[in-house]
């Protein structure tokens, strides 16, 4: 049996280990493994390397990023090349081709699995946000990394008497935020799902100031919105993909609350940090596990499925499950956090 992998999208860590675990299960069942570089383009390009069990993929599983590289394909330009594809695959002796990535690669998976490509899907995201699995990998890294973070911006925030807001990814998903706030001791957490009152913000800052606290920290998705009337910010542009582009929300709620506080506010925008450097032990674990039972579906003919982490085990649910509607932050959940804001 041949099998195709490739890293479309943003790139995680914990890629390497799921393109390691790709290539070691399938040596072990007598198998080869080829890589089509830069995500969908290389493989409209027919752009592929072998990929072989020797001491290279095995030390893979210590890097971030991914060594196929990885890009963005836009939805029209990859499903008008499906014939490409399809004839690439064939001249390629494909039999079965595990895509990695998050929501769009998957809905690109399922696309091809509807146009009679063998296909098992890997989910990745260090937003979390793909539904019907528990964790994505990359997730636990970008956590450790913010956390890490914001447990530094305690110590200067309290020297300075300011309060310090820390701005991380969550486009429309606020676990990122929620978990790394919660893990660090944030007097304040703002996600997408829930839009802020800045009256509230203010309030809850001031009040820790005449309580005798001396800082304050507020963590902030980079997808967070205040609601309407609450202040003013700029308005969201829209790239090629139909995508928002973000406006420094940070920025601006810095700037406001600098201005109704009369105190020091500083921001820092942790950006692409969080999606680079050495995954964390669970990533590694998890994406190894995703990799092996991926290749096992694959083996076992077992198409049109996406891995996924229910509880302990790992299982294979449809395409539709994984890709219908984003995985956001619950209600419940929120407020778990917001009970510790005082």
């Amino acid at each position: 049996m041949r099998i195709a992998t490739l890293t479309s999208g943003g790139d995680c860590p914990g890629l390497n280990a799921v393109i390691r675990g790709i290539v070691r299960t399938a040596a072990t069942h007598g198998h080869t493994v080829v890589g089509f570089e830069d995500g969908w383009e290389g493989l409209l390009e027919d752009r592929r390397v072998q990929l072989y069990d020797d001491e290279h993929i095995d030390r893979i599983l210590l890097r971030g990023g991914t060594i196929l590289g990885t890009g963005r394909l836009h939805p029209r330009d990859f499903m008008a090349g499906i014939d490409r594809v399809k004839d690439n695959l064939r001249d390629a002796e494909i039999d079965a081709l595990i895509p990695i990535g998050g929501e769009g690669t998957l809905k690109g998976a399922r696309f091809l699995h509807d146009n009679g490509v063998p296909v098992v899907g890997v989910p990745k995201t260090i937003d979390n946000d793909v539904n019907g699995t528990d964790y994505t990998f990359g997730f636990d890294t970008a956590v450790a990394v913010a956390t890490d973070a914001i447990d530094r911006l305690h110590t200067t925030a309290e020297s300075h008497d300011r309060v310090m807001i820390v701005e991380v990814m969550g486009r429309h998903a606020g676990w990122i935020a929620l978990h790394a706030g919660m893990a660090g001791g944030a007097h304040d957490i703002l996600i997408p799902e829930f839009p802020f009152d800045i009256d509230d913000v203010e309030k809850r800052m001031a009040r820790r100031f005449q309580m005798g606290e001396k800082y304050g920290i507020i963590v902030l998705a980079e997808g967070a919105l205040p609601k309407k009337g609450s202040f003013h910010t700029k308005d969201r542009e829209v790239d090629e993909f139909g995508h928002e582009k973000f406006q420094d929300i940070c920025g601006e709620l810095r700037k406001e609350l600098e201005n109704r506080l009369d105190i020091d506010v500083r921001s820092t925008v942790l950006g692409h940090i969080q999606r680079g450097g050495t995954p964390t032990a669970f990533d590694r674990v998890l994406a190894t596990r995703f990799a092996v039972n991926a290749t096992q579906a694959a083996m076992n003919g077992d198409f049109g499925k996406v891995v996924a982490l229910k509880g302990e085990n790992i299982e294979l649910i449809d395409f539709e499950s994984a890709v219908g509607e984003l995985k956001v932050v619950p209600e419940s959940r929120y407020c778990t956090a917001t009970s510790l804001f005082g």
